[in-house]
């Protein structure tokens, strides 16, 4: 298997990014307001709670945009309101030329869009696309097969090449705290992405990017129902402090599994290799078509069996899983000969260990059956 993992934060950036975001929470809060709870409702002149504003300013500054809004629906409904704020129905999207992830193409078929796909591995294909002229650009920065390798930066600049004002929104699912940048602070007009996925609160959302798209997100969601309140605000920014340097050393042990396994530590593993599908796994591939029994195996032995928010707070222990949705449309073959793993908090010993013993109770059954 080769895969192209997206470039992660080491330790020591990680760090950083972490000191430089309290660094902006402490410009922005007074201490009194750092140990409350924060306020409710829809105060006017702000449509929405002062802690949840200061919070969205926090957001902004950190992530190198105009503006930040807080919403509901998690990562798939920001994704959502970024995608209403640029396009009308029906409108033309260009889109990377993969499994699309299945709540955003539950969202394309009900705006009636019509998809212009093009490879945005290949530069010359995006420039291809532009010359169709799409009403809006879509890019996921996680891989959505195997062997995807665009680097979203140069994307990004090559539709501004020849689209300067084309609307371009980057679904950040998965790669926050993770890479340097997202895509909304290399030229896109918005990026969306989960806080659940950040240790936040169940349902929260974040979309950045510029004013104007800004404005018509909030637009959307004025009335109080909509509204994410300050305590939410306040316990998803306290979160996220956290997160930098906790995908940081899941990034290594993600690394030494992957090291270890392809040493032959574990008997039965023909490969493994480091990749984000969706999040940053493992991939880890057997001799024989033996997936399934491995995962059943692997949950008696304490591995977690499938996601809650995929790095939400509640997945501290690790997660074997079946490949993801739409690495299995790109690569079938993958079912039964493949999982990934999600060291989540544990350690490269805990994983090898589980892996380990899963694949003997797995090959034992294989070899009772065929008797």
């Amino acid at each position: 298997m080769k895969s192209y993992p997206l470039k992660q934060l080491t330790l020591d950036e990680a760090i950083q990014v972490q000191f430089r975001l309290v660094d902006i929470i402490q410009s922005v809060f007074s201490g009194d307001e750092l140990l409350s709870l924060g306020d409710l409702g829809i105060v006017p002149g702000l449509g929405r709670p002062k802690t949840t504003a200061k919070v969205e300013e926090v957001l902004a500054r950190f992530f190198g945009t105009e503006s930040a809004v807080l919403v509901r629906g998690a990562g798939s409904g920001a994704l959502r309101l970024a995608i209403w704020a640029m396009l009308r129905p029906g409108a033309k999207l260009l889109i990377h030329q993969a499994p699309i992830y299945s709540t955003t193409k539950t969202l394309i078929e009900s705006m009636g869009i019509n998809v212009l796909p093009v490879d945005m591995n290949d530069l010359a294909d995006v420039r291809r696309g532009c010359a169709l002229r799409p009403d809006a650009v879509l890019i996921q920065r996680s891989r959505q097969v195997l062997t995807d390798r665009y680097d979203v930066c140069e994307v990004i600049e090559a539709i501004r090449s020849i689209l300067p004002d084309v609307p371009i929104v980057t679904d950040e699912n998965y790669a926050v705290m993770k890479v340097h940048l997202v895509g909304a602070a290399m030229g896109a007009d918005a990026s969306a992405f989960s806080m659940f996925k950040l240790l936040g609160p169940e349902g929260i959302g974040c979309v950045v990017g510029r004013s104007s798209v800004i404005q018509r997100v909030r637009g959307y969601n004025y009335s109080g129902g909509s509204q994410v309140q300050g305590h939410e605000a306040m316990e998803a920014l306290r979160s996220l402090v956290y997160v930098p340097v906790a995908q940081a050393i899941q990034a290594r042990v993600v690394d030494e599994i992957a090291a270890r396994l392809n040493e032959g530590e574990v008997p039965g593993v023909i490969s493994a290799c480091v990749a984000n599908a969706q999040s940053r796994v493992v991939l880890v591939e057997f001799e024989e078509p033996i997936a399934a029994n491995v995962l059943q195996a692997a949950r008696d032995l304490g591995a977690v069996p499938y996601p809650v928010g995929a790095e939400s707070r509640y997945e501290i222990g690790a997660m074997f899983y079946r490949v993801s949705g739409s690495f299995l449309q790109a690569s079938p073959e993958m079912k039964d000969r493949v999982i990934r793993i999600n060291p989540m908090r544990a350690g490269p010993d805990t994983v090898i260990r589980i892996l380990r013993k899963a694949l003997e109770r797995a090959r034992s059954t294989q070899g009772q059956g065929m008797n």
